[in-house]
Parts: C-alpha cells; structure tokens; sequence
C-alpha cells in the first residue's frame, strides 16, 4: 500500500513560549529509548504489509536536536522497513540554531534531499519573543551551509502576526527570506493558543493581543511580494518558486511544491510515526500515545494486532464514514489555491458527482464571492483565501 510516511520526533531545547505542538524540552536521556521504540514500531507496521512510501517527512519538535547518528538510524530503519520511491521527497525540519555543516553533509549523504528550517524571523527581537534558540546570524550560517551540503531544496518557515510587528517590519523579513531564494517558503500567522506561555503574557497585559485585520493586511503583502519574486501561491499558507508545467491548477508539477503535504490536502493516505503522530487509512484515522514515555514504555510490550489502527501504541481510533470524507476531501482541497478540488477526482473517489452533493453549499458560496465554479474543478476566490474558515465549516456534517 502506498502512503505518505511522517516521522515525529517530539524533543526540543526549549519550548517555544507560543507552541502546543507535541513537543518537549528536557527529555535528552529519553532519545535512544525513542528512537529505539520508533524503529520497534517501523517493524511493527513492516511485518503486517509492505508499504511503499512516496514521500518521508522527519518532523517535530526539533528532529535536529538529535545527535546525528540517531536520527540517519532513523533514517536508515526507514529504508529497511519500507519500500521508498527512487524518487521520494525525503525531507528533515531542522532549526538552525541546531545545525552545522557536519550534520548537514551527513544527512544530505544519508538521503534527505528536502530541509526545511524554522527561522519564523529576520529580527533578533522577534525570534527572542518567540523563544526561539537561534539567531538570524545563525540563519544565515545555516542556509548557505545546506546550500554546500548539496540541498537545492530548501524551505523557510515564517511567522507573521507578532504582537507589535508592523508591517515594515514585516516586509523586512520578507525581503530577507527572498535574497537567499529558498525554492519553498511556508507562511503562518501568528496563532495565541489557550494554555501556552504567550497566551498567559497577553492575558496578564504583558503584551497586546495581534490584531487580525493588520495580519491580513501582511498576508496579502507577502502575496503581492512572492508573487513579484516569482512564487506560486499553491496553498492559503505555502509558496513554491516556479511555474508548474501542463495543464492549469496541476500542483504536483509544481517544482519544489511540498509533495508530502499534497498528502493531507488531497485527503490521501498516510502514516504517522512516534508519539502523538496522526495516520489517516482505509476509512481509518487513528494518532499515538502522545507522551514520549508511554511510547517508549507501550512499544516496548509488544502488544499483538494486525490492522496498522491497531499497533501497540495506537489510540483514537475513528472509521470515517462516506460524508465526512466528502466533508474533509472538500475542506482540505480548497486550501490548494490553484489546484481546488478536481471534479473528476472527487467522482473517482465517491462514485458521485460533488456538484450534486454539494449544490447547496456551492451556490450560497458562489454568492458570496468565496469559491468558483470552473468546468473541471473548485476552488477558492482570492477573497475566500481571506475567509477559508468560513468556507471549510460549510461542508462539514456538522457545520
């Protein structure tokens, strides 16, 4: 069976005060215990069928953060248990403040041919709000040393949204990003999530809640500034640099588009390793044991099934009916800009036609200027881009 493979690697150096990613600091003597049970599970899945995978993404947390010879292990379990494409995407987030040339070199020998860092910033102020461990020197060190390791495929992560960032500031960041041309760039508005540190700061006064309408307001300036530079927007968060060959919307072809994560917006199958990872297959969706511990400690009993849903540290597990797989196919392909939901496709999958399932829904959208009707497909207005929850919401079963 093919599916995407995604690999979490929950560590940090220290937490980010504005993540609620499955992540943590502090728990170094816990990595080869990790590593050992993520390659225990590797085996695990190996053994109950072959799975060919297309795309790897080694994500996190900080993958970085272990020492090299764990994580090209992981790398290498990754290719004894698994069938990898010949031309599989192989991509490993690092942060920059984690790598050196050695590491670099050695993963791009061990395979990996996609990084993506974590730089969020330009400003050392900004990175240090953010609780980031690097600097943007670091950055630049960091790039210019995947670039000599032989990576020509690089993407940046941005964060937008700051509290008091203004839009220079902003627009300084992207400047920056886009003098080093990374062939990818990923593009986040900054999210206050309930629970983490920056959202107690803003709770007390410490610091200002961003405000939503300037966040918009830089979103469509990196639009109006990528698109001058020569990117593509191919997803609400996601830019490629490039032109894609053949046929309008057709994404994959896009070079340097993140083919791993055309996975999940196409509502496709894919497995997720290690602790709190998610997996998506056969009508199934099931995560792991989030704690590192209970990963660790689960793996290690070997508890006996067959269906991958099943796997000792398997939890969660929900059977996704036939109109909440419409509901989700239609949610996630609307978040690829050009591309849409192919009406061809969607038949393909449902055996029924989306303009019929979803007549209703496409007719008040249309109404409201945030979606289009073409002849083979629909997708998204460029203000729906600005309003994507909204729509998403409208073909949920629940909505």
């Amino acid at each position: 069976m093919s599916a995407g493979l995604y690999i979490h690697i929950p560590f940090c150096a220290r937490k980010c005060p504005y993540c609620d990613f499955n992540s943590y600091a502090g728990l170094d003597a816990l990595q080869a215990p990790y590593v050992e049970a993520l390659i225990a599970e590797m085996a695990w899945l190996a053994q109950r069928r072959e799975w060919q995978a297309n795309t790897v993404f080694v994500g996190g947390g900080t993958p970085t953060i272990l020492p090299l010879s764990l994580l090209t292990g992981v790398l290498g379990a990754v290719d004894t248990h698994f069938c990898v494409s010949p031309d599989a995407e192989i991509t490993v987030e690092a942060n920059p403040g984690t790598v050196d040339a050695a590491y670099l070199a050695a993963l791009r020998v061990a395979g990996v041919n996609r990084l993506s860092l974590g730089v969020q910033s330009f400003h050392d102020d900004e990175l240090r709000l953010l609780g980031r461990i690097h600097t943007v020197a670091e950055v630049m060190t960091a790039f210019r040393a995947a670039r000599r390791a032989g990576f020509h495929n690089v993407s940046l992560d941005l964060i937008f949204g700051l509290p008091r960032q203004s839009p220079d500031r902003w627009r300084a960041t992207l400047t920056q990003a886009l003098a080093l041309k990374p062939e990818h760039l990923s593009l986040y508005s900054l999210t206050i999530e309930d629970g983490t540190p920056l959202a107690d700061r803003i709770a007390r006064g410490d610091l200002p809640l961003p405000d939503d309408d300037l966040a918009a307001d830089m979103y469509e300036l990196a639009e109006e500034m990528l698109e001058a530079a020569g990117y593509r927007h191919y997803e609400i968060s996601n830019w490629a640099r490039g032109e894609a060959s053949g046929s309008e919307g057709a994404t994959h072809n896009l070079p340097s588009v993140c083919r791993h994560n055309l996975a999940y917006w196409r509502n496709e199958a894919y497995l997720g390793l290690g602790a709190g990872a998610h997996s998506s297959w056969r009508e199934r969706r099931w995560c792991n044991l989030p704690w590192p511990q209970d990963y660790v400690a689960r793996m290690a009993e070997g508890d006996v099934g067959e269906a991958p849903w099943e796997s000792p540290v398997a939890i969660k597990v929900e059977a996704i009916n036939e109109r909440l797989a419409m509901g989700e196919t239609m949610m996630l392909g609307l978040r690829l800009l050009k591309e849409g939901v192919p009406l061809a496709r969607f038949a393909a999958r449902f055996g029924r036609s989306l303009l019929d399932v979803y007549a209703d829904e496409l007719t008040s959208l249309q109404a409201e200027g945030l979606v289009e009707r073409l002849s083979d497909r629909v997708r998204l207005t460029r203000r729906g881009r600005l309003l994507g929850n909204q729509v998403f919401g409208r073909f949920l079963p629940d909505a």
